[in-house]
């Protein structure tokens, strides 16, 4: 009887301690983690380079380039030694397609982007580096889901929805810091990423530099390498049509 109630009551205090807790609180604990709101609200552009590997024929790399300022996005996609380039600017969106054969210098053909690419662009702007970045000027809504165990680590889950996109996002209860980012598109497909090493950045901001990605439409479980730069000067070419 004495090891029920005092089962209980821990489970109470635990259920107590976590529901006294709010999602913004969970986000700022992340934030003070990987170099703090300071630093985080000094941020104006960047660049970042990913390499996505499974030992198949169908790696690829991505380069993004973003400028809150300017409401710009660059992102290109190299797959097969091609590389497919899209851009928002503005009230602006394009694609660029490479023409010809891979072993000549590249030309490409441009055309508008839809409105909903677009739109998916925009919103990528600030997720690229942290997925809840002012998330409430999108309409989106964060919901303390709970603690649970991840990968053998106690996680707290927030998730956090609107306009047809949901993040459910699960943060290391010690250190504070992102472990996975699960997205789901308007369009179903479910995106998995588990964060498995942090790094620091030149400018101050910690950064996953190592993680595993699982896409739902194509189900290869990929290696990602991560490099990133925070305020960095980016030339006009990449933003610009």
């Amino acid at each position: 009887m004495k090891n029920t109630i005092v089962k209980f009551f821990t489970f109470f205090f635990i259920s107590i301690g976590l529901f006294a807790q709010t999602a913004d609180a969970v986000f700022n604990k992340h934030i003070a983690a990987t170099g703090g709101k300071k630093l985080w609200d000094s941020v104006s552009t960047y660049s970042i380079k990913q390499a996505y590997r499974g030992n198949t024929a169908a790696d690829y790399d991505i380069e993004l380039k973003g400028s809150f300022s300017e409401a710009a996005l660059y992102k290109a996609k190299t797959i097969l030694k091609r590389t497919f380039i899209y851009g928002v600017k503005g009230a602006e969106g394009w694609r660029k397609v490479p023409l010809g054969s891979s072993d000549k210098a590249t030309q490409y053909e441009t055309n508008d982007l839809s409105a909903k690419e677009q739109e998916n662009m925009r919103r990528e702007l600030k997720e690229n580096i942290l997925p809840f970045l002012d998330y409430q000027s999108k309409g989106y809504i964060a919901t303390l889901v709970g603690s649970e165990i991840l990968n053998g680590n106690k996680v707290i889950q927030v998730e956090l929805s609107g306009k047809g996109v949901k993040y459910n996002l699960y943060f290391d209860e010690t250190t504070g810091l992102l472990a996975r980012k699960k997205l789901t598109l308007s369009t179903n497909e479910v995106i998995t990423e588990d964060y498995t090493k942090y790094i620091d950045s030149a400018f101050g901001i910690k950064f996953p530099s190592e993680s595993t990605y699982l896409s739902s439409v194509d189900k290869r479980n990929l290696k990602v390498t991560t490099v990133v730069v925070f305020n960095d000067k980016i030339a006009p070419d990449f933003l610009n049509r």
